[in-house]
């Protein structure tokens, strides 16, 4: 039975409807700085990334208190290097810490080598700071190497939150064809803060400069996607940045979503380890026709997709 047709009752633990993932990526000005060289030293700039670290993730960490709810945080190990109160912060409150490399580095860059370096400096910069050893990663940006899902999983990450092409979870391929146990939790634009909100006027961030969006359609925008994937039994993945949702006005529309997926009784709110934890456990691996398995089908047999 494929993991599509597979009930609703029997996805999810306890009877639940439907899985919500909150994620939140902390970057500072790492990801500008890899996106855009330029903005090196030009402080005023920086100053609009550098805001989710002065104000935005107090205000997350204080709202999701309020609220009883845990979430999962994406680092880079140089970020918790020029940070670390806020990584010990971010484990105190009860977050999952997952790892995307040490630097906020382009992976198209990077040969197989130099990505499984990164990984494991961005694994050890997050222990350091935090007692314990990342469980997931979440790619900057690019694509990994052929060979780079086997060495997650050999590093100890058992679950991905970087490839999309699905609304649920499924098991990453291997070059090697043995069954994998490195889950994936695909991601959607739409479930992003950054293509409503992401904005600079100086350099240009977007470069045509066409948001910043309502925030009243945005948060009807989410919600309509919510009510899709509870309806269909799905695995609602959020990917945020508190640069961008925890400014004083976008932390209330979090909030009003945040209550809006709670006050159906029948979701479960997890963090990403969580969820991959239940689905390796519970779930078939992917069938045949899953992308994931054509590509790996394509790669043992000696084919670049």
């Amino acid at each position: 039975m494929s993991n599509n047709s597979t009930s609703v009752q029997e996805k999810w633990p306890q009877g639940k409807r439907c899985a919500v993932v909150i994620t939140f990526d902390f970057n500072d000005i790492q990801g500008i700085l890899s996106q855009v060289p330029a903005v090196a030293g030009r402080e005023k700039t920086l100053s609009v990334w550098r805001y989710g670290t002065l104000r935005g993730i107090d205000r997350i960490l204080a709202m999701l208190a309020e609220k009883n709810l845990r979430s999962s945080w994406v680092v880079p190990g140089i970020v918790a290097d020029d940070h670390p109160q806020k990584i010990t912060q971010i484990a105190r409150a009860g977050h999952e810490l997952a790892t995307s490399g040490y630097e906020f580095a382009k992976f198209d860059d990077l040969n197989l080598e130099e990505q499984v370096s990164s990984l494991q400096r961005g694994q050890a910069a997050l222990k350091a700071y935090s007692g314990e050893k990342p469980r997931g990663f979440r790619i900057p940006a690019g694509n990994w190497a052929p060979g780079f899902a086997d060495a997650l999983s050999e590093a100890g990450i058992d679950w991905s939150s970087s490839w999309r092409g699905d609304d649920l979870p499924y098991f990453q391929p291997t070059i090697t064809g043995e069954q994998s146990q490195l889950v994936e939790l695909p991601m959607h634009y739409e479930l992003e803060d950054e293509p409503y909100f992401a904005f600079n006027l100086s350099p240009a961030v977007p470069p045509a400069q066409s948001r910043i969006a309502s925030y009243s359609h945005t948060l009807g925008n989410m919600k309509m996607d919510f009510d899709g994937f509870y309806r269909f039994g799905l695995c609602y993945v959020l990917r945020l940045h508190p640069e961008v949702i925890g400014t004083a006005g976008r932390i209330g529309m979090l909030a009003e979503l945040l209550d809006y997926i709670t006050s159906k009784p029948d979701v479960w709110v997890a963090t990403a380890g969580e969820v991959a934890d239940w689905w390796r456990q519970t779930q078939p691996q992917n069938e045949a026709s899953h992308p994931a398995q054509i590509w790996q089908q394509h790669t043992q047999n000696g084919v670049q997709p």
